[in-house]
């Protein structure tokens, strides 16, 4: 009992100096990029308590002092390293994966360890299987997807009348984006089962209420603080159930049939099972990573969905030319992926809400695997984080005029003067100046704060 009491004691002054040794040989190596709030090892503290709750006013504050450079913000066991120049932007967005890494960003961010599992946090090997099947089977399942949206909003708007009717609309989005994600991810009759669906939706709100709690903490603590705040590791369990007998299932037509059969399902399970078994992962894992693309999917589409929508109650007068421009597309077209691209003023729309609202603040996260010397001449040492300012530069008025105007046209007119540089405008189209959906090799993927 005195052993143990003594070694809490020693864990107690020790950890806390050693964050400190950490924090103060960073600040050394970055002393020549200007801090926004007090940069001392110690009064460090204050502007990282601040970024919690003041992050947007800091970042612009950052922006409007050093735009064209670079500055940082302190966080409670790191600096958040920010660059603002389009040839900085260019310039992170080239580097190298064994330089600067967005996958381990956006893990230590929200803390993926703790909320997924080590091997999601370590090895996230779904990017891979995203990359190399789902795309690839885009024009495959775009009818599936239309038609599990379609279902979904009947099932969950089914009393409509001539009287208002109260919807509260993130939830309604988040129980859509969901069901429409499980139809790719794991098919019917699962995409469908309220159950797993509710659980989906609440494991990605539990990710974000995690990450936000650990933030307050530096990141050696943070893992007794999971032990009684993390929610997130029920999830996986109670998800098991419902997805163990469909994999076990799979796993079963496997070891008889071999790597191919007939009806073999074309799903995203289908691919992470056969890449798990490939990396010798369990059920677990398979689990894990099923839940962390609902995360994916969940937490950014249907933020996105639910801006566009109250801008459009917001302004209503914008309804009539999208009907418009749908009824005519569609007549034509039919509702497929080809008529989507045909839809000018709903992609300008769309674009405008992102652009206003973004999905995050800090976009092109990215973690430094070892010292950095970018071509201003500054050294960013390894461990940091680099980012950039996304709503500081979507609401820059040298690129936006009016930047604080919702102007849903604003993209369809640059794409009309712009001939064949038109692509660059739409919606998902990222540049050093659009940077809602991120840029270069991780574009689309999880946006950082």
């Amino acid at each position: 009992m005195i052993a143990s009491t003594q070694y809490l004691y020693t864990l107690a002054i020790v950890l806390p100096l050693f964050i400190l040794y950490n924090k103060w040989r960073a600040t050394r190596s970055l002393s020549s990029v200007p801090t926004i709030g007090p940069s001392a090892p110690i009064l460090s503290y204050i502007g990282a308590f601040r970024f919690v709750h003041h992050a947007v006013e800091m970042l612009n504050e950052g922006y409007q002092k050093y735009k064209g450079g670079m500055f940082k913000i302190a966080q409670l066991d790191r600096w958040l390293v920010i660059v603002t120049s389009p040839e900085l932007i260019e310039e992170l967005r080239k580097l190298p994966e064994d330089a600067v890494n967005f996958m381990q960003a956006a893990a230590d961010t929200i803390e993926t360890r703790y909320t997924f599992g080590p091997v999601v946090h370590y090895d996230p090997f779904f990017v891979g299987i995203t990359q190399a099947h789902l795309t690839k089977h885009l024009d495959d399942i775009f009818p599936e997807i239309q038609e599990e949206v379609m279902v979904a909003f009947n099932d969950l708007i089914s009393n409509v009348t001539e009287e208002w009717t109260q919807v509260p609309a993130l939830s309604v989005a988040q129980q859509v984006v969901s069901r429409a994600s499980s139809r790719t991810f794991v098919g019917l009759p699962m995409c469908r089962h309220p159950g797993y669906i509710g659980l989906s939706v609440k494991h990605a709100l539990d990710v974000t209420n995690t990450r936000k709690t650990l933030g307050w903490f530096p990141g050696m603590t943070r893992y007794f603080v999971t032990l009684f705040t993390n929610e997130s590791q029920k999830t996986v369990r109670l998800a098991k159930q419902y997805l163990s007998p469909t994999i076990n299932e799979r796993l079963a037509a496997m070891k008889e049939l071999g790597a191919n059969w007939d009806d073999k399902p074309a799903d995203m399970l289908q691919w992470i099972i056969e890449e798990a078994l490939a990396r010798n992962y369990d059920l677990d894992v398979i689990v894990q990573t099923v839940l962390m693309i609902n995360f994916v999917s969940i937490h950014n589409t249907s933020n996105s969905f639910t801006h566009a929508l109250y801008h459009l109650a917001a302004q209503p007068e914008f309804l009539v030319p999208l009907r418009e421009e749908l009824t005519s597309v569609i007549s034509e077209e039919g509702l497929t992926k080809a008529a989507m691209s045909k839809m000018r003023k709903l992609d300008s729309f769309l674009r405008e809400s992102q652009r206003m609202n973004g999905t995050g603040i800090v976009h092109l996260f990215r973690k430094t695997f070892k010292d950095v010397t970018l071509s201003n001449g500054v050294t960013v040492p390894a461990d940091s984080y680099l980012g950039t300012p996304l709503l500081s530069i979507q609401h820059d008025e040298e690129l936006y005029p009016n930047p604080e105007v919702f102007d849903p046209w604003r993209f369809s007119n640059m794409r009309e003067g712009a001939s064949a540089e038109g692509v660059k405008y739409q919606y998902v189209t990222t540049s050093p100046e659009y940077l809602a959906f991120g840029h270069g090799r991780h574009a689309w993927a999880i946006s950082s704060h």
